[in-house]
């Protein structure tokens, strides 16, 4: 029986033994996991800072695009409106002088004019 207790404290001992080394090895693991984990870490700011930077120059590079297409089509613009404003201008002293070549054909074309819309806003009120 003596030799049983014996080996009975021998297992217990090996047990308690094994315990301690479970317990070192996972705080050993842990530290492991930690240290790998904050490498990662750093490694995917660097990247995510990296990324941010491209992102950064690549929005810039997009604004002055976008600024130089406005500043295109504003000068476009001004073109067609001032293109437009000479059309207008020459078809006012077209018409101008033709009014003051001939007043009464005018008055009379003016005068027709005049009649049928009177007449086509009369039909819609009935």
């Amino acid at each position: 029986m003596a030799t049983t207790k014996a080996a009975r404290a021998a297992v217990k001992n090996d047990l308690n033994t094994l315990k301690d080394d479970l317990k070192t090895l996972g705080a050993e693991e842990k530290a492991n996991l930690r240290e790998k984990a904050s490498v990662a870490e750093a490694r995917i700011r660097a990247k995510a800072a990296e990324a941010e930077a491209e992102l950064r120059a690549q929005g810039e590079v997009l604004r002055e695009r976008a600024r130089g297409y406005y500043d295109e089509a504003r000068v476009r613009g001004r073109e067609y409106y001032d293109d437009a404003s000479e059309r207008f201008d020459e078809a006012q002293r077209y018409l101008t002088e033709r009014v003051q070549e001939r007043p009464i054909q005018s008055t009379a074309i003016a005068l027709g004019v005049g009649v049928v819309l009177g007449l086509l806003l009369a039909g819609r009120r009935r």
